[in-house]
C-alpha cells in the first residue's frame, strides 16, 4: 500500500506569500518553488516550500506559522538558521535564515551570497522575490543529484541561457 507523498500546493504557497507580505516580512523563495517562480509557472510537484529570510525575522515567522498549526519537524540538519516547520496536513516550510553586515557580508546563518538574493518571479501571478537564476543553478550542485534536480537545472539553463553544469551530463 503506497502512502501519497505530501505536497506543498500552489495555493499553500500563495497563502504563505500573502501572510508574509501582510506582515511586511521580506523573504526569497528558494528550492523547487524558487525555480518555478523564476519560470512563472509550476513545472512539477513540490514536497515543501524553501524560503530565505533575515534571521531577525525568525521569531515573527515562527509566531505566524505556529498560529496556523505549524510546529518544528526534527531533522539531523536542524540549526537556528536552518529548520523545517510542518503542519498536520503534511505541509512543510524549510526556513533558511541569514544576517548580513553593512557591507553585505554574511555574518550569521546560511551563506547566501548577497547577489543571490536578486531574482524576481511569479507564483500563480503573485510577484515574489527569489534566488537569481544563476545562483539557483549553482546551488543545485555539489551534492548527490536526483531527477528533480536535473529537471530544475535543465529548465533554468534553457530559459536563462545558462550552461548546464558538467555534473548533470550523466542525465543527458
Amino acid at each position: 500500500m503506497s502512502k501519497e507523498k505530501p505536497e506543498m500546493s500552489v495555493d499553500d504557497v500563495v497563502e504563505i506569500i500573502q501572510q508574509f507580505n501582510q506582515h511586511h516580512i521580506e523573504f526569497y523563495i528558494d528550492g523547487g518553488w524558487g525555480v518555478d517562480a523564476l519560470l512563472g509557472e509550476q513545472t512539477r510537484s513540490h514536497s515543501d516550500l524553501d524560503i530565505a529570510v533575515q534571521h531577525k525575522d525568525v521569531p515573527q515567522i515562527r509566531a505566524l506559522l505556529e498560529a496556523k498549526g505549524f510546529t518544528d519537524v526534527p531533522r539531523d540538519d536542524t540549526r537556528d538558521c536552518n529548520f523545517v516547520l510542518g503542519d498536520d496536513r503534511g505541509r512543510l516550510i524549510d526556513i533558511h535564515s541569514y544576517t548580513f553586515d553593512e557591507q553585505g557580508n554574511i555574518i550569521f546563518g546560511v551563506p547566501y551570497p548577497f547577489d543571490s538574493l536578486t531574482g524576481n518571479g511569479l507564483v500563480n501571478d503573485h510577484p515574489v522575490k527569489c534566488i537569481s537564476p544563476e545562483w539557483m543553478v549553482k546551488f543545485h550542485t555539489g551534492y548527490p543529484l536526483d531527477e528533480n534536480d536535473y529537471h530544475d537545472v535543465k529548465v533554468l539553463c534553457q530559459r536563462f541561457g545558462i550552461g548546464l553544469p558538467p555534473e548533470y551530463e550523466i542525465f543527458e
